[in-house]
């Protein structure tokens, strides 16, 4: 059988040059798992492969979306199984590589069938939270689907508009959509994570901030500014730098807070990760054994198909 190795981990923590190495070793492209950086225009922000790296392994769901156009874990997941399909006619392993947690579990587990929103839909929803807010609507969450409510992050604001849109659309709740079947594949999946000590995780992520401000960071954001309300730009990053460039923080302030907030984010992906039990956890530098498992689980998927 065929084999799928998942490379993961939080922001940061050095996927990026290790995924070349396996690519390169394993004669696979890379499948990229990352949701921000399948958009065009946020190079900076989200550390996307450069052109350098692209022409080094070719790279998929990079740079492939207008800013202003809409995609969801679900539809990755149908991409990359189709993708996948075709791939491994080819190849006896693929690479997948990213931190995007939903998209990850997407195309590894499945996603539940949730109904495609139709743009009549989404624009209404976009409006009434332009227009009322997101605790107003959150509120009309709470009425319609308490269930959903109740377990939501209320501070998310994708998560609380995509629910009200499935119950606009549908007439039913989120909730009832929401199965958690674990969805059977064709191949075989390697999980490996990608973890280091806490503190020289955060120094890292300290340090590539500076590099992206230093590599015109706030100069990109400029000139995303009148798209500054599209879901692709609720993310750490762009947030803070639109600050700067509302007037409301100074560059300085604007830097220690992304630096705090994407060590959040980092720390809300470990969690997240940590209730797989699948995932074999390796420190970077660990590139000989890592690559050792790798041989070794697809010599052991091929030798049983």
């Amino acid at each position: 059988m065929k084999t799928l190795v998942v490379l993961l981990g939080p922001t940061a923590v050095g996927k990026t040059e290790l995924a070349l190495r396996i690519a390169e070793h394993i004669g696979s492209p890379i499948i990229n798992a990352d949701s921000r950086q399948i958009y065009k225009d946020l190079r900076i922000g989200t550390a996307a492969p450069t052109p350098e790296q692209q022409a080094r392994v070719k790279h998929y769901f990079v740079g492939m979306l207008g800013i202003n156009e809409y995609y969801s874990a679900a539809r990755f997941e149908t991409d990359v199984l189709t993708l996948a399909d075709e791939l491994f006619k080819s190849h006896e392993a693929l690479l997948l590589t990213g931190g995007s947690m939903l998209y990850i579990d997407a195309v590894c587990k499945g996603i539940d069938d949730i109904p495609t929103i139709h743009d009549e839909t989404r624009t209404l929803l976009r409006q009434r939270l332009a227009n009322e807010g997101l605790d107003r609507l959150a509120a009309e969450l709470r009425l319609l689907d308490p269930e959903y409510y109740a377990t939501v992050d209320l501070k998310n604001t994708k998560r609380i508009v995509h629910a009200l849109e499935v119950c606009y659309q549908t007439g039913q709740t989120f909730t009832s959509f929401r199965t958690a079947t674990h969805k059977q594949r064709p191949f075989n999946i390697l999980k490996i994570g990608l973890n280091r000590p806490r503190e020289e995780l955060f120094q890292r992520i300290n340090e590539r901030v500076d590099q992206m401000i230093a590599d015109g960071l706030l100069e990109e954001a400029r000139t995303l500014l009148p798209y500054r309300n599209e879901n692709a730009l609720n993310t750490v990053g762009y947030k803070e730098m639109f600050q700067v460039l509302d007037g409301t923080w100074t560059l300085d302030f604007a830097r220690e807070r992304l630096k705090k907030n994407t060590r959040v984010y980092a720390k809300k992906q470990l969690t997240w990760f940590a209730h797989d039990k699948d995932i074999r956890w390796f420190h970077p530098d660990e590139c000989t054994s890592i690559i050792s498992a790798i041989d070794k689980a697809i010599t052991d998927n091929t030798a049983n198909a």
